[in-house]
This record gives C-alpha cells, sequence and structure tokens, in this order.
C-alpha cells in the first residue's frame, strides 16, 4: 500500500470522526452526543493545543484589520515582517526549537493574517455597514501576539517528534483543524487562513534539512 493510500485512508477516519460535530449546525460542541470525558472546548489530538493558539491567532487578525481599516496603513509591512521573524528565530533559538522551522511556522502566521486582513477590508468595503464602529488599538495587540508567539514555539518544542513523521502528523493535523474549524464556527475566509497557517506543520524534516 502506497504512502498516500495511507494518508487518504487515515484522513477519511479522521474527517468521520469530525462528522458528528458538523452536524451540530455548527455548535461548539453537541454536548448531549459526546462522553462527558471528552474535552469539546478544545481540538482534539497531538496537535489540538497548537492548532487552537494558531485559530486563537488568526482571529487576533480580525482585530488587527479593525485598527487599520480606514487608516491608510497598509496590510503590507514587510519592515515589521522581518523584525518579528527575526525576534521568532532568537526566541526559538533560546527555547530549544529549529530556527528555521520556526521562521518558516511564522511567515505562515503572518500570511495567513494577511488574508483574513485583506478578507476584511474587500469585505467592508463592499458592505460598509458590516465595518467596525471601535478601532483597537495596535499596543495591546501586538502585546497579545507576543505572548501567543511564546505559546506557539513551546508547542512546536512539545510537538517536535510527532511532526516528523509525516502520516501521524497528517492525520492528527486534519483531526485538529477540522474539529477547531467547525467547533470555532470559521467561516470560508477563516477556514482559509487556517490552512495557510497549517501548511508547515508537517514538514519539519524538509524545513531542517534533516532525512
Amino acid at each position: 500500500m502506497t504512502r498516500f493510500a495511507v494518508i487518504t485512508g487515515f484522513l477519511g477516519a479522521a474527517t468521520v470522526l469530525a462528522v458528528p460535530q458538523a452536524m451540530a449546525t455548527g455548535a461548539p460542541a453537541n454536548a448531549e452526543a459526546v462522553s462527558g470525558t471528552v474535552d469539546t472546548t478544545k481540538s482534539p489530538g497531538r496537535l489540538g493545543p497548537l492548532t487552537d493558539l494558531v485559530i486563537e491567532r488568526i482571529r487576533v487578525s480580525d482585530d488587527v484589520a479593525a485598527s487599520k481599516f480606514g487608516t491608510g496603513s497598509p496590510i503590507e509591512d514587510p519592515v515589521r515582517e522581518a523584525q518579528v521573524l527575526e525576534q521568532v528565530r532568537t526566541q526559538a533559538e533560546a527555547a530549544g526549537v529549529n530556527p528555521d522551522t520556526a521562521v518558516a511556522f511564522f511567515q505562515d502566521q503572518i500570511t495567513a493574517s494577511k488574508v483574513v486582513q485583506k478578507g476584511l477590508f474587500a469585505r467592508w468595503t463592499a458592505h460598509p455597514e458590516e465595518a467596525p464602529t471601535t478601532r483597537p488599538d495596535l499596543g495591546p495587540i501586538r502585546a497579545q501576539l507576543d505572548q501567543l508567539t511564546t505559546a506557539l514555539l513551546q508547542e512546536l518544542k512539545d510537538t517536535g517528534e510527532l511532526r516528523e513523521r509525516p502520516i501521524a502528523c497528517t492525520v492528527q493535523l486534519a483531526l485538529a483543524t477540522g474539529s477547531g474549524a467547525v467547533r470555532e464556527r470559521l467561516d470560508t475566509l477563516h477556514r482559509e487562513a487556517l490552512r495557510t497557517a497549517t501548511q508547515s506543520v508537517c514538514r519539519s524534516s524538509e524545513l531542517t534539512g534533516r532525512r
């Protein structure tokens, strides 16, 4: 059996596990249908905590967009992005995480944030009545992002061994992201951002050059 077939089979199983939640019409959890031993407020599996943090970071992108919309502040900020990635590299080295892996992962987080910002800008421009009426301060937002960076680096460290196992990692990631997207009621835009943000999670060997 080929690796592709194995992965496909596991992904099918993961999808089946996620169906009961999807059938709950977007509800955070079908409390009556699941065992009391299952924590339905969190994504399942070894990559659940990492996925939940990624989703939280994507949600923060909504506030970033609201803080910039109508101000002329650009979504693209290469200087700021370079500073963030350099800080990530430094923190990763201190935390014992491969810095190249960490930088690639956080580049995906930045790209995912821009996916959300661009999508919301387009939505609010086309439908001004949906535009935010308040403008969040970027200071607290950046402090929150810094906290998420620290937590995400810890999860990258804790899941390093799993992420080196492509099949197991792919299955666990599909289970966690599928469950998280349903539980958090992510719309099409935020689901696209989630796919972008997690695309390098299971490619650490390629990123670090190990075979």
